[in-house]
């Protein structure tokens, strides 16, 4: 090779170089809820925080367990790894008194699970449904946003209708987004996708995790509904699901609430399973 073929051989290869570089850092960023990791967190969130970014992830959403680090400092600890904070998860007893905390951390989102009055009746879904409007809306003053996070209690039917169609009927979708777990869903026995092409932008988050196959579908919240696996090595259809959140989901996170195998080896396969898709 002479010089001038060189010296052309090398700007090709930089070339290259800069347009993989580039796809790759165009490719949708990928979160963790440390909820995966709340036994190891409870006394080693640094090094859970370390080990999550050194898979590829880049983003974090809190819970509250590790909600006993002033705010200032989760975030420094959070940053510090390389890590950004979009959104936290916030228990319903006690949520209002977090607020100032939560703009602290700098969330995006203050995301609620499982509020205790929906658990039995459609009145508990319109008594949480009136107090998330009021959240939402002292929330939003503050620059952030309200979500619900969802299970698979919620479809539940009452009659003709269930408690998530008092949810979404009853809220202002100005004031409460929804953070949709794919997996609860399934196990509820809905479809995500259809639940993207339903309510197009009004979910802004995703929780990616798998469904083993061979189990029934359930709308009671209780261990024996609880069939997890990483994504790519379950029943869900995460391909088309992924290409429909491409319009109006914000934010992705993986998350087991428990699975066969150790959390950061699952984190691991998830993170492999999903580049491809992304």
């Amino acid at each position: 090779m002479n010089r001038r073929e060189f010296v052309f051989s090398s700007i090709a290869m930089l070339g290259y170089t800069a347009t993989k570089s580039f796809a790759d850092s165009t490719k949708r960023p990928l979160g963790v809820q440390l909820y995966t990791v709340r036994k190891q967190a409870k006394h080693h969130l640094p090094d859970m925080l370390a080990a999550i970014q050194q898979i590829g992830y880049q983003e974090v959403e809190t819970y509250w367990n590790i909600y006993s680090h002033p705010a200032a400092e989760l975030k420094r600890m959070i940053t510090d790894h390389g890590l950004s904070v979009p959104s936290g998860h916030f228990d319903y007893t006690g949520l209002e008194g977090k607020l100032d905390y939560a703009a602290t951390l700098g969330v995006d989102y203050i995301i609620c699970p499982m509020p205790k009055p929906m658990r039995t009746s459609l009145d508990g879904f319109k008594q949480a449904a009136d107090q998330f409007n009021k959240w939402g809306e002292k929330i939003k003053s503050m620059g952030m946003r309200f979500g619900f996070h969802n299970h698979n209690y919620e479809f539940r039917r009452f009659g003709e209708t269930t408690g998530f169609d008092i949810l979404l009927a009853r809220t202002d979708p100005n004031l409460m987004c929804l953070e949709m777990d794919c997996y609860w869903i399934t196990q509820a026995g809905q479809d995500p996708l259809q639940m993207l092409k339903t309510l197009g932008n009004r979910i802004q988050l995703l929780h990616l995790k798998d469904s083993k196959a061979g189990f029934p579908t359930s709308q009671k919240l209780n261990k024996h509904a609880e069939h997890m696996t990483p994504v790519g090595t379950g029943t869900i259809d995460w391909k088309d699901i992924l290409a429909a959140a491409q319009n109006g989901v914000a934010h992705m996170f993986v998350e087991q609430d428990s699975g066969d195998l150790p959390p950061l080896e699952e984190l691991r396969i998830s993170f492999k399973n999903l580049q491809p898709m992304l």
